[in-house]
């Protein structure tokens, strides 16, 4: 079973078009697969939900539809935080916040807090992010203590940068899926996502349900994830109790 889980939520848009209905229909009913896939999450006890909202890149699309996903954002902060309170669900959410309006950044910060304190699951959403952005921002914190001279540029390695990325204090991914029949990782958690386990469908994301996740997690069970090593040291470690 994966601890962690990272979504792209792709399709909504063609299944409304598909249905000859504007794309918010799309968006509205992709707002309901989310609440079903949380639903099988913490029935699962899966420990960390990472879903892919709103990328830095979408801000390019029509005005009319980033509109309209904002009023939505804004109305499932208001209507589902209280649910997710309820179910014992932290709330967090990654990406750059100043591009969001005073409304949309007051009930993000809101959520956080109500919910810093549940262990249920964690569940974080991605909202104006981008995975070079986030690289860039945890290269930019580290060459401000460089230049203010508490730290040495040799003292740089994976670890420390790993730890200013977004995430940090998770576990890494076990499991990414992608809805909607495209096979990249768009510029999602791409620090984050190294030794990841991908899984691509081609159901429209409003579509996906719990039997669709259970073949993603049916599809995890029989994978073997070697992080670099063979499969006979992956057989060692894990006879010498070095690995779960």
């Amino acid at each position: 079973m994966p601890g962690h889980i990272a979504i792209i939520m792709d399709g909504n848009g063609r299944w409304a078009q598909q249905r000859r209905r504007p794309r918010m229909i799309g968006h509205r009913a992709g707002a309901r697969a989310v609440n079903r896939t949380i639903e099988f999450c913490l029935e699962r006890g899966i420990a960390a939900l990472t879903l892919f909202a709103f990328s830095s890149e979408n801000w390019g699309r029509p005005q009319e539809e980033v509109d309209s996903l904002m009023k939505l954002f804004l109305g499932a902060l208001d209507r589902e935080v209280d649910e997710l309170h309820r179910r014992g669900v932290r709330v967090r959410f990654i990406g750059d916040r100043s591009r969001f309006s005073a409304g949309i950044v007051q009930r993000m910060d809101k959520a956080e807090q109500r919910t810093l304190a549940n262990a249920a699951m964690t569940l974080n959403i991605a909202a104006s992010y981008g995975g070079r952005q986030d690289i860039a921002l945890a290269a930019r914190a580290l060459a401000q203590q460089v230049a203010a001279g508490t730290l040495l540029p040799e003292q740089i390695d994976e670890q420390l940068l790993g730890r200013h990325v977004a995430l940090a204090d998770l576990p890494a991914p076990d499991l990414f899926i992608r809805t909607g029949g495209d096979t990249r990782i768009s510029n999602f958690l791409l620090w984050q996502l190294a030794y990841t386990e991908l899984w691509f469908s081609d159901v429209l994301w409003p579509d996906f349900d719990a039997t669709i996740l259970q073949q993603a997690l049916d599809d995890y069970a029989g994978r073997e994830r070697r992080f670099g090593l063979t499969s006979a040291q992956i057989a060692a470690d894990a006879a010498q109790g070095a690995l779960p």
